[in-house]
């Protein structure tokens, strides 16, 4: 099976390259007679290589030109409100922000441009994200006494998640769009199986579960000791009842936040917010601006770092885990810490929430899914936020239209999560969410790789540049 991928992708990258030759890209039809005596072969191959790499990088061979359609009611408008309502709807309860159905949704229906269209995104995915917080905040784990928001693993993964962002931001303006497709579609297409997997495992887990409390209230002296796990390393025992009485339990916000770790968050987020600012008033690539782009990587690594020490250490721990979380080994920490670093980027590489890579990623730990779909959303408000800061500063989107989705997103979150939750609530699985993050990244595949291939299909018809782009000569 790997060999045939492999011949697969071979071929594929031959044919790209062979028509990008055929194109005559650049230096294609300048190139002089073969040279006395040098092998007809190697000379061809010498011009074929030699327009390949001119086809991925020219100095000046920037094409990016922003579209940005006219504010006016009509039927793109209805339509991608519609479609923006129930993206953010289902993103939010997955934990995924969305992004994957607003980019296509603000590309073809509304009429933005690609790159336009990626940062509105990340202002609807802020939106999505700060409603569906402020409704989790006064919500507890589904079995342990404490938040459903993890706060401590929030701490762990959030500062990796913001440098990345910055990181993805800056691939946004230079990475081609066949790369970015080709990524998303690969990237998308492993998570959303393995999430789908996850939640067919939890769904036979719940119906089992079911079945032995039905077995047992047929007796008279029913006494629910149900262990009840939502993924296979689940913590806690509860009953039914005292799991729905879990579910439906709200308590104030004064006393349900981990004002600590709540604090360390937030003095991430503004310093990073700080050097933002600052970065908006250097010359791009300029010793400035590079030194304010490292200085983020000592305040991320340093929050993400104290925390990973004291898990080591046993000073903290990952208490949705239950037991299972207060034993770390080094290279699981790291092993996490990168993952948010990847999550980021490719969040502000595609305008997606980093929520695509978080959500599977938390299951994977055996985080119960309303609080991997909790803490997931609560980590992304931060990162998405500061998507939105620089994309402001790049003025890569119009902020009156930004606005209006913004206000979209907000009110779909809190819906969904209300209507989910309910759902939950009656037909007792919380393996619901899991389907809905796994069904949420498999549609944001196949829109996002089907609008990206489009794209790649009209620039080779046109004759378009396809490389990268030069981060030093971009215009605002």
């Amino acid at each position: 099976m790997e060999r045939k991928w492999f011949v697969n992708i071979t071929f594929l990258l031959a044919l790209v390259a062979a028509s990008v030759a055929d194109r005559g890209l650049k230096s294609g039809s300048d190139v002089g007679p073969t040279a006395v005596g040098e092998p007809a072969g190697a000379a061809e191959a010498l011009v074929y290589m030699k327009r390949f790499m001119n086809f991925l990088w020219a100095a000046d061979g920037s094409n990016y030109h922003h579209v940005w359609p006219p504010m006016e009611f009509g039927w793109r408008i209805v339509v991608g409100s519609l479609v923006g309502f129930f993206g953010a709807a289902f993103g939010s309860v997955g934990g995924v922000g969305g992004g994957g159905i607003f980019v296509p949704m603000l590309a073809l229906i509304i009429g933005f441009d690609p790159k336009s269209s990626t940062a509105i995104s990340k202002c609807m995915i802020t939106g999505a994200a700060g409603s569906t917080v402020y409704y989790n905040l006064r919500l507890r784990h589904p079995t342990l006494d404490m938040p459903i928001i993890d706060y401590d693993l929030a701490l762990l993964i959030q500062p990796m998640l913001m440098l990345g962002i910055s990181i993805g931001v800056i691939f946004n303006v230079i990475f081609p769009d066949w790369m970015v497709t080709i990524l998303l579609i690969s990237l998308f297409i492993v998570t959303s199986t393995k999430a789908f997997m996850k939640g067919v495992e939890t769904w036979k887990k719940e119906t089992i579960m079911k079945k032995e409390e039905a077995k047992r209230s047929e007796t008279d002296d029913f006494v629910s000791e149900i262990e009840y796990r939502p993924l296979p390393t689940g913590p806690g025992k509860s009953t039914r009842q005292e799991m729905r009485a879990s579910i439906e339990s709200e308590v104030p916000v004064i006393k349900n936040v981990c004002w600590k770790e709540l604090g360390l968050l937030v003095l991430v987020w503004i310093t990073f917010l700080g050097l933002q600012i600052l970065k908006n008033y250097t010359a791009t690539c300029s010793t400035w601006y590079w030194l304010l782009n490292l200085l983020q990587i000592p305040v991320s690594v340093g929050v993400s770092g104290y925390e990973a020490v004291s898990l080591y250490n046993g000073k903290r721990v990952i208490a949705s885990k239950g037991d299972e979380g207060t034993d770390w080994k080094v290279h699981q920490l790291v092993l996490y810490c990168t993952c948010g670093v990847i999550a980021g980027i490719v969040g502000g590489l595609l305008g997606l929430g980093g929520g695509f890579i978080l959500g599977p990623l938390f299951l994977e730990l055996g985080i119960p899914p309303q609080v991997s779909s909790a803490t997931a959303t609560f980590a992304m408000t931060f990162s998405a936020s500061m998507s939105v800061v620089e994309y402001y500063l790049l003025h890569r989107f119009p902020v009156p239209y930004a606005l209006y989705f913004v206000a979209v997103a907000t009110i779909a979150a809190f819906v969904g999560q209300h209507v989910v939750r309910r759902l939950i609530i009656i037909m007792g699985r919380a393996s619901l969410i899991i389907f809905i993050l796994a069904f949420t990244i498999f549609v944001s595949a196949i829109s996002l790789g089907g609008v990206g291939i489009s794209n790649m299909i009209w620039k080779i018809r046109h004759h378009e540049y396809m490389g990268f782009e030069n981060l030093c000569r971009y215009k605002i």
